[in-house]
């Protein structure tokens, strides 16, 4: 006889003890940190879209639109919402937010293409020899209010070839302009009359000299935060004069700037480590602090090694550095400490410095978090740990104020009792910390 009632137990990939998670945080732990389609570790990139897919229509309408925007606008995520948002159109529940939620998701031109990608992908064949399934009104009346948005100048800019152009999402939905003005710009972009963009792609794609382009480009503030940091070895390289290039970083906006974009920046040119330094540090000065004693607890193990995509050689490791070194700026009392095998106290250094001495504090190996938390944990003190979850070992609960900010996607995780869970590798998940405790007081 089949036995039904009975326990069914979760575990880590290593073994641990894992909590088992509602679908609505499942969802979210899956979606936070998702690099839609490409491997993690433990997981592959379309097994962690397939949970997602199925997780969608199992959490309740309006929590999984929040969690599509949440992604977006707070993680800057830009695919797996899009994903999120194609499953709601298929399920009848949850469809009336699809217009509602694609709007406001949608915040670049190419998304709008990207989307209609992911919502054809079902079918088989090469795109352009696909039979495409009917868009639904949901999904047009979104991508209507979302083509608005958008001028000249970044219509022009997004404009790529592929199998879906974004005239074609054009001619898709039907879209009002908001006044003759738009009109004629879509009346451009349909006849391929726009005017092109002045990027540096287009300039550097022209032929253009490098320098004189990126000198111009500076100096008339037309080369955002991103793109400066990925062209800073580019520049080096054009002999672009160093006073140009540090003025630039030191006027970029950082606000919407994650904070492992300025340890990539760093890995490739390293002269320029004070000018980001400054850049990283100066969007937390304003930060509401965390009081009291802190102990950050870093995950070093060899699984937080694997880089965050196939062409990324960003490490969720740096990822976590990121994050501890913006922790660092707003504690007012802190101790740093890293595991694996073994826990290893940090000196409390600030920006490069501290990434530099959690990288290389220790052999990347196994992953011992309940060890970890059970040597350094003490009560009256705030613990916040940055790992992927995925302990050999049982996790005991925190003494006091416990936090773990999970930076994968894996399906389970160690923690279970008076944690706090915080899912992402975005900045905004220290004021996330920071903004719940002021809440609670």
């Amino acid at each position: 006889m089949v036995r039904l009632n009975k326990i069914v137990r979760a575990f880590t990939r290593e073994g641990a003890r894992a909590v088992r998670f509602t679908p609505e945080m499942e969802l979210k732990r899956a979606l936070m940190n998702c690099l839609l389609w490409e491997d993690q570790f433990y997981e592959d990139g379309v097994a962690i879209a397939d949970r997602i897919k199925s997780l969608v229509p199992k959490v309740a309408p309006a929590k999984v639109a929040q969690l599509a925007i949440e992604a977006r606008e707070v993680m800057k995520l830009r695919h797996a919402p899009l994903l999120v948002i194609r499953e709601m159109a298929r399920s009848e529940k949850h469809r009336t937010l699809v217009a509602d939620t694609l709007a406001q998701v949608i915040q670049r031109p190419d998304e709008m293409t990207e989307l209609l990608a992911i919502y054809w992908a079902d079918a088989l064949g090469p795109m352009q020899q696909r039979k495409r399934q009917p868009v639904s009104a949901q999904v047009k009346k979104g991508l209507a209010r979302a083509l608005t948005k958008f001028d000249a100048y970044q219509l022009a800019k997004w404009d790529r070839d592929g199998a879906v152009r974004i005239r074609d999402v054009l001619f898709l939905v039907h879209a009002k302009p908001k006044d003759a003005d738009q009109a004629k710009v879509w009346k451009q972009l349909v006849d391929g009359e726009l005017a092109s963009p002045d990027t540096w792609e287009v300039s550097l794609s022209a032929g253009k000299d490098k320098r004189e382009t990126f000198e111009r480009l500076i100096a008339e503030r037309k080369l955002g935060g991103l793109a400066l940091l990925r062209n800073l070895r580019l520049m080096q390289i054009a002999q672009v004069p160093r006073e140009i290039i540090a003025g630039a970083i030191e006027a970029m906006r950082t606000d919407r700037i994650l904070p492992y974009r300025f340890i990539t920046a760093a890995r490739y040119a390293p002269d320029f480590e004070p000018e980001l330094e400054a850049a990283m540090l100066k969007s937390v000065k304003d930060h509401v602090r965390l009081p009291g004693r802190t102990r950050l607890l870093i995950d070093v193990s060899g699984s937080m090694f694997a880089p965050l995509s196939a062409q990324s050689e960003m490490t969720r490791a740096e990822a976590a550095c990121g994050l501890a070194i913006l922790a660092r700026e707003i504690c007012d009392e802190v101790e740093i400490f890293t595991f694996s095998d073994r826990v290893v106290k940090v000196p409390p250094r600030r920006g490069f410095a501290l990434r530099d001495a959690i990288i290389s504090s220790q052999a990347h190996s196994g992953t011992w978090l309940g060890k970890a938390v059970t040597e350094i944990d003490r009560k009256g003190d705030r613990l916040i740990v940055f790992t992927d979850e995925q302990s050999h070992d049982q996790v005991p609960e925190p003494r006091a104020r416990g936090t773990t900010v999970n930076v994968a996607s894996y399906q389970h995780g160690v923690g279970h009792g008076a944690w706090t869970r915080v899912n992402g590798f975005s900045e905004a998940v220290v004021a996330w910390i920071a903004a719940s405790e002021t809440a609670l007081n």
